[in-house]
């Protein structure tokens, strides 16, 4: 098992480009070509995940590879190529808002029929599923702020110190037992997971790894910084609501206090973080850089565009009795003393 300051375990390739990938990593073969690129689906797991490893270099690195190969220049070339893929598709098929008022305004409509992931989970998920879904969210919630905290550079005035105050508290407020991150690790004991850092990253699906590499996009590019906010915005927007219900969905299937607790602190915090973000986060760089509001609806309508492409996956295979993992919980093998 890697130790959390190594980084995650190098996975498995999911297909040539990220075979590539993790073979120039660790030294024994050479990068994509472009057509190798260019064939892959964008959306799929091979693509996704050799994104993914290039990013996770920019974060706590990966066991086995050499810290300087964060800025080795044919690794850039190639992750600036995938990149470009992946940010034409989002183009694409992202229906964006006419404005940023639009878009938050969307965020505010709760599905009248209560189809979404959190609906499920609180109404009828079992305690697998919740495992499941725990395990999945595990490589965002693991690293919770942190590629929001890339904009903070690139803000001022009210923006920079309203977006430092909510990623503040994403940090505990000073206290380390309360960093949002060690309160998933907390939940995830509860549900009898692995807490290591990057643990289920062989198991995620490629859904999960673009959510997460949506954020690792527009948080590594200043030019994206507008995009970055939206999607800041539409993770506080709608995780008070959605959070309430899987607290619901926590106590119903007595899945534990830490893993209740998680949930319960982002009802509150969220709460108070959607307003902050709303109008001092959004509205002080709007003020200052007006020129980026279809950038931050972008950001808006692409999160929401990705989170749906994971909540259809979810449910399709939950309501098919299937895992929704590539490498299914073993019930024995997952349990944490």
């Amino acid at each position: 098992m890697a130790k959390d300051h190594e980084g995650p375990r190098m996975p498995p390739a999911r297909g040539p480009v990220s075979a590539a990938v993790v073979e120039y990593l660790l030294g024994s073969g050479p990068l994509p070509g472009d057509d190798e690129t260019a064939r892959a689906d964008v959306y799929g797991d091979d693509l996704q995940l050799a994104l993914y490893l290039c990013y996770e270099l920019h974060y706590r690195g990966l066991a086995g590879v050499a810290p300087d190969a964060e800025w080795d220049p044919d690794l850039l070339r190639t992750r600036a190529a995938l990149e470009h893929r992946f940010l034409t598709a989002l183009r694409a098929d992202t229906t964006v808002h006419d404005s940023v008022d639009d878009a938050l305004g969307a965020l505010l409509v709760e599905p009248v029929d209560g189809t979404g992931v959190s609906h499920y989970l609180r109404d009828e998920g079992e305690l697998w599923q919740l495992r499941e879904y725990a395990a999945q969210r595990s490589l965002y919630h693991l690293k919770e702020a942190d590629p929001h905290a890339w904009v903070l550079p690139r803000l001022w005035g009210r923006a920079k110190a309203a977006m430092a105050a909510v990623e503040f508290d994403e940090y505990g407020g000073g206290r380390p037992d309360r960093v949002h991150a060690q309160l998933f690790a907390d939940l995830m004991t509860d549900l009898r997971l692995d807490t290591t850092y990057g643990h289920y990253l062989d198991a995620a699906c490629a859904e999960v790894l673009a959510t997460v590499n949506l954020m690792s996009l527009f948080g590594l590019h200043r030019s994206l910084r507008g995009a970055l906010v939206g999607h800041f915005a539409a993770v506080e927007v709608t995780s008070s609501p959605g959070s309430r219900r899987m607290a619901e969905a926590m106590r119903r299937t007595g899945a534990g206090p830490a893993a209740e607790h998680f949930y319960d602190e982002h009802v509150e915090a969220d709460a108070v973080h959607e307003q902050v973000v709303r109008h001092d986060v959004i509205g002080g760089l709007l003020a200052e850089e007006p020129h980026l509001a279809a950038d931050v609806a972008f950001g808006i309508d692409a999160t929401e565009h990705v989170e749906g492409r994971l909540a259809a996956r979810l449910l399709a295979d939950w309501r098919s009795g299937r895992s929704s993992l590539r490498t299914p919980l073993d019930a024995e093998a997952s349990l944490v003393p």
